[in-house]
């Protein structure tokens, strides 16, 4: 039999009883949208987590440290910062030194009206700054040396000489938060900390220190790259290693450096990159143990909806099968005929198996449709009502973006191949009953 005549007796077979086909077909678009909008709820709730823990940093970032706070054997130096670069995974490396001294004040404006009592430093290997996912809201990056690069939040460390006290600071949280859970605008700060003329003053002991800083650049906060990134100072790493030397900071005998920040080429490399880092003998810290246990947690809750949505569509399976079972009781003459006219065996079951197929695969893209489509009015209700911008966000996601349901390409196409699956497995024993009908009984049969 021609594949044309197969697919055209398939189609007028099951428009033959159109009421009986619908009623299956809808059984196939329950279980398939079940299926689908359960697990998109569920990637849903794993991309909220995602972007939950990216509020805190860089997720890909491992800090590295040397054990029992230094005292160890292994030394935070440029042979271990060469070894952690020619680790599998480990796409860029950065050694970073704290300024560690009694005193540290630093002041702006005419006649130094503007004093931050305690200000974090840091000296960071700023060739490797890019690459490592540092971002710049303004400026650019270090070139000279005197070069500084300031926190995102640096200018409200400040306090207002000339303002009475408990008036004299700006609360950058007195914004509150938005209706994603993020930190709303700030209030202005006193001044540009970019177009001020910035004098940083240290002691440490008997020795004392003053600078007047070059702001380039600003840094966008990011915690797990280190807190000066919110409210602190970068350095070049050689200006503070003059400058500790100066302060008379570095002992004798300790590492070069406090800590060594690395990056991993994705999420799923972190893992395996930090069990690499301390087969060295170091210590390790990332956002990988909060991540796995709530990673975890949602590949669960995606198996629980998945199945909940698969009991559905097993249900509807068995309508199939029940249909096909009904429609071999009432064809049956016509199996015999087709056996008589010496149809082969093969064409009678590719012709049933092919109808119960067809009802799977139109029950797995109606189903799919109907899926997006509440996903779409589910994400466009979470966003606050539908616009131009929010239909965007709803169907391709971003920054700030909170999305109820996600439904990927890959799940559609899942749900689309997994129906029509279903269908061709619930029709093989109605199938295989057909082509076991002996051709005389069937054509007696009434």
């Amino acid at each position: 039999m021609r594949k044309q005549d197969l697919f055209r007796l398939c189609l007028q077979n099951l428009l033959r009883k159109r009421s009986r086909t619908f009623l299956t077909v809808l059984g196939v678009v329950i279980g398939g949208c079940s299926i689908v909008i359960m697990v998109s709820l569920g990637i849903g709730m794993k991309e909220a987590q995602d972007k939950l823990l990216s509020q805190l940093g860089d997720l890909t970032i491992i800090t590295v440290t040397a054990p029992q706070g230094g005292r160890g054997k292994v030394k935070l130096d440029d042979a271990l910062v060469k070894r952690l670069k020619g680790l599998k995974g480990a796409e860029a490396v950065m050694p970073r030194q704290s300024l560690n001294v009694d005193t540290i004040r630093l002041y702006a404006g005419s006649s130094k009206r503007y004093v931050a009592d305690w200000v974090p430093i840091a000296g960071l290997d700023t060739s490797a700054m890019e690459p490592m996912g540092f971002r710049l809201t303004e400026g650019e990056n270090i070139s000279h040396s005197g070069d500084v690069i300031l926190g995102q939040y640096a200018a409200y460390n400040f306090r207002d000489t000339l303002r009475p006290e408990g008036a004299n600071t700006v609360d950058r949280w007195s914004g509150g938060w938005d209706d994603n859970g993020q930190l709303a605008d700030p209030p202005p700060a006193y001044f540009d900390p970019m177009k001020e003329k910035l004098t940083l003053e240290l002691e440490n002991g008997e020795y004392k220190a003053t600078l007047v800083l070059n702001p380039v650049g600003i840094t966008k906060e990011d915690y797990s790259k280190g807190s000066e990134t919110s409210e602190g100072i970068l350095l070049d790493l050689k200006d503070l290693k003059a400058l500790a030397e100066k302060l008379h900071t570095v002992k004798k005998g300790a590492s070069p450096y406090q800590s060594i920040l690395v990056k991993a080429t994705s999420i799923n490399q972190v893992a395996e990159l930090e069990k690499q880092i301390k087969a060295l003998g170091c210590a390790t810290e990332s956002m990988e143990s909060i991540r796995q246990p709530m990673e975890k947690e949602a590949r669960q809750k995606q198996m629980m909806l998945g199945g909940l949505g698969a009991i559905s569509l097993v249900v509807a399976a068995i309508g199939i099968t029940n249909t096909m079972i009904m429609s071999i009781s009432e064809r049956t003459k016509e199996i015999g005929v087709m056996k008589a006219l010496g149809c082969y065996v093969r064409d009678i079951r590719q012709l049933f198996l092919a109808e119960a197929g067809v009802i799977g695969l139109m029950g797995g893209v109606v189903s799919c449709v109907i899926s997006c489509i509440a996903a779409l009015v589910a994400n466009l209700a979470a966003m606050g009502g539908p616009s131009p911008e929010n239909f965007r966000l709803a169907i391709l996601g971003g920054e700030g973006a909170t999305r109820v349901c996600v439904t990927p390409p890959w799940l559609l196409l899942f749900a689309i191949v997994f129906s029509v699956l279903i269908g061709l497995g619930s029709g093989y024993y109605p199938a295989d009953k057909a082509v076991r009908i002996p051709a005389l009984e069937a054509i007696k049969s009434d």
